[in-house]
């Protein structure tokens, strides 16, 4: 099978076809820059296509490949076009988006990628491998639960990629599964506190993958995502939903966006080291029966290296009915286990 990592300039896509390169596979790496993909194409060898985004561009880029992990974001500007032409060359598309309304473009192509014989994966990467599979050995262990509460505490910083897409998030507020129903909320809804390592943490909802994928893998009717966050910043949240009308607009997007570009980097590799993610998950059913679990995991970038990859090689040599997947679906619960560095606690 031959596979592509597009976006392979990114900080991001760049961990993956490093770690590629480790493992012995042999991606294309794509971009819109050449510059850029030139570099980490000269550091792995890898063959290299440059191509941006539009139709016939897609056309000519995908020629010949099976399989694109799409590592280019904003996905709220990259995905459609990206997964539209993977459906019409009939080739699997995975990527590492935590976007909500990503997840629903992806999973309104469901009947599109069954006929096509195509996989469709987004979110293949932190957001929202780990909790996406806690969220579904939860269900396992209680299987009529009707409310789920996720919550993480992850170290490090984030890569530009990231914060833009949080720039974006702002202007729309929180989500929330509420009676089945995806539900915006305001930003920093509920707060709430749990435990990690002994110490108490407060944690503020967000607008998280999980309220979109981890119903459709348990069918848990309430769902709500927490981040651990200091108490200042949930007081600074909550100021913003003054001003969420000015988020939206376009020239503060812009601007937001160009400061990301100018300030943020993406944690270093030492950094990466020497920080790692916790994964609290709690599902509850109406007789108030409660099941609780956690998970320690590498920090973020490095498990969304090691879960992406994981996911390709999975594919690369079983054949699987097309379709859109949740991570759970597709590898199972228990999948994230078997990656380095996690365990369950």
């Amino acid at each position: 099978m031959q596979w592509m990592i597009y976006g392979a300039n990114g900080y991001t896509g760049r961990l993956i076809a490093l770690e590629a390169k480790r493992r012995g596979l042999a991606p294309i790496l794509a971009a819109r820059n050449a510059q850029t993909l030139a570099d980490i194409g000269n550091q792995t060898g890898f063959a290299q296509r440059v191509f941006d985004l539009s139709p016939d561009a897609l056309r000519t880029g995908l020629e010949g490949v099976d399989l694109v992990l799409h590592c280019a974001g904003p996905f709220s500007a990259t995905c459609a076009p990206m997964l539209e032409a993977c459906l019409e060359r009939k080739t699997h598309y995975l990527d590492i988006t935590g976007e909500i309304d990503v997840f629903a473009h992806c999973h309104a192509q469901h009947d599109r990628a069954r006929t096509a014989g195509v996989v469709v994966l987004p979110g293949a990467g932190f957001d929202v491998v780990p909790t996406d599979c806690l969220a579904a050995q939860l269900k396992r262990d209680l299987p009529g639960a009707t409310h789920l509460t996720l919550a993480f505490d992850a170290g490090g910083g984030l890569s530009p990629g990231t914060a833009k897409s949080s720039v974006e998030g702002l202007a729309k507020g929180g989500r929330a599964r509420i009676d089945g129903r995806l539900q915006r909320v305001p930003l920093a809804w509920k707060t709430r506190e749990f435990v990690r390592d002994g110490k108490t943490r407060t944690a503020m909802t967000i607008p998280w993958g999980d309220v979109y994928t981890a119903f459709v893998s348990t069918g848990i009717p309430n769902i709500e995502v927490y981040l651990s966050v200091p108490p200042s910043t949930v007081t600074r949240m909550r100021r913003l939903r003054r001003i969420s009308m000015l988020l939206g607009l376009g020239a503060v997007q812009r601007f937001l966006k160009r400061r990301v570009e100018k300030t943020v980097r993406g944690p270093s590799d030492a950094k990466r080291a020497s920080t790692d993610t916790f994964v609290w998950g709690e599902a509850r059913d109406a007789n108030g029966t409660v099941h609780k679990g956690t998970l320690r995991t590498p920090n973020g970038y490095d498990i969304t290296v090691t879960a992406s990859l994981g996911i390709v090689q999975h594919l690369m040599k079983t054949t699987v009915p097309g379709g859109y997947y949740t991570p759970s679906l597709l590898m199972g619960p228990d999948y994230v286990l078997g990656l380095p560095g996690v365990s369950r606690e």
